[in-house]
């Protein structure tokens, strides 16, 4: 088993470090197969670190999907009942040409520029091009053709920065785990954090959430059960194309759920400030007989949209007791819906309880078309039967300024 594990790692070593890792045609479309650099856990374990400068394909090219799953060091998918797959983000950095170090926690701020998203959320938060959690590996990300999402294009690369990518993963090891779900949704109390990463006390009101399972943390486990350590990879694949006339760019929207925006207005005209909290938690609606089939939270939020174009896809992001996240215009009509899928047996992928995919949205191209200034309300719905914590409603949007 040794030799198998060592020879696996070598190919996909060899595989993440050439030009074209992996790398084959099927028309235009180029495939890469990376592994991100080793995540190291025991039971009941966080690991929520940023990865920096990761392979990544290079060049003027444009995106076409981007699949990832959590894998052990024999090649082997890991159940999310073993490890749960919290998220992992893929964001864009703009970095100094000429650094000796591509660790963003050495380099000063002058050095990095943040090669954001279109969002419209600020200071730095939900950034990333991709993003998902347990629900990776059934959910479709392919962009339809002939769209792309465009990268490395020179015009768009800050003079004397290179552009370089960086993967967040946050992981929990929840083997053992005295209440697995409440490890899954970062409730304090299972952690024994009373103090965020930086050392500031929390709020008593705050139950549970990403404050509460930052990376070192560990989720209460059942007295006198043991585990090994072990390594784990987040295998990801990228699909792509070189960038020509033909291919038709789309920008990346996310919106939250949680965003608590304000609006203003000023000389220039309407000013909006969007603080995206990014996770929220809901108590429990207490039911019982037949009110159990009415207990759903239902979060709404209006936004106005700073930008026009056609909706190419669409998908949300939610965790265990999602029931569905809806983008509506004003009126009432729905542009985009996406519904979790729940896992039915054991196997990875199929996990009993967690859920495994989202639907998209593959709008008819030119039939979905945004305004500027328009007002879309986003829904995000769960079941509140029991209470939950550290809840994600984001939803994602590509959207093509022009159709072909």
């Amino acid at each position: 088993m040794e030799s198998f594990n060592l020879g696996w790692l070598l190919l996909v070593a060899i595989l993440a470090t050439s030009s074209l890792p992996f790398s084959q045609a099927f028309g235009r479309v180029k495939t890469g197969v990376f592994l991100s650099p080793k995540v190291e856990l025991e039971p009941g374990l966080v690991s929520n670190k940023l990865y920096f400068d990761v392979d990544f394909p290079r060049g003027h090219i444009a995106l076409k999907s981007f699949n990832a799953e959590l894998v052990d060091d024999a090649g082997n998918p890991v159940p999310l009942y073993d490890t749960y797959l919290h998220h992992w983000i893929v964001a864009r950095f703009f970095v100094r040409q000429g650094l000796g170090t591509r660790d963003i926690s050495r380099l000063n701020s002058s050095d990095y520029i943040s090669g954001r998203n279109s969002g419209i959320c600020n200071d730095g938060t939900l950034d990333q091009f991709f993003g998902l959690g347990s629900e990776t590996r059934k959910t479709a990300t392919h962009i339809p053709d002939p769209y792309g999402i465009e990268i490395g294009n020179p015009a768009e690369i800050p003079s004397g920065f290179d552009e370089t990518w960086a993967i967040n993963i946050h992981a929990i090891d929840t083997r053992g785990a005295e209440d697995t779900m409440g490890c899954t949704e970062c409730r304090c109390d299972l952690y024994n954090v009373t103090r965020d990463e930086t050392g500031q006390p929390l709020s008593p009101n705050y139950k549970g959430g990403l404050l509460c399972c930052y990376d070192g943390t560990r989720c209460r486990r059942k007295e006198g059960f043991n585990g090994i350590k072990r390594t784990l990879y987040l295998r990801y694949t990228v699909e792509w194309v070189d960038m020509d006339s033909s291919i038709t760019p789309v920008k990346v929207y996310i919106f939250d759920v949680a965003d608590m925006w304000k609006r203003s207005r000023n000389s220039t005209g309407i000013n909006s400030e969007h603080d995206c909290r990014v996770e929220y938690s809901i108590e429990s609606c207490r039911a019982t007989g037949s009110t159990r089939n009415v207990c759903i939270d239902n979060k709404r939020i209006s936004l106005d949209m700073p930008f026009s174009g056609y909706v190419i896809y669409g998908v949300a992001h939610q965790h265990a007791a999602g029931s569905g996240s809806s983008l509506y215009r004003k009126g009432g009509r729905v542009l985009c819906s996406s519904i979790p899928k729940y896992g039915k047996g054991n196997e990875a992928g199929n996990e009993s309880g967690y859920v495994v995919g989202m639907s998209t949205c593959y709008p008819r191209p030119g039939s979905v078309k945004i305004s500027k200034g328009e007002t879309l309300i986003l829904e995000s719905k769960y079941s509140n039967i029991k209470q939950h914590t550290g809840l994600m409603g984001l939803f994602y949007l590509l959207v093509a300024e022009k159709l072909p």
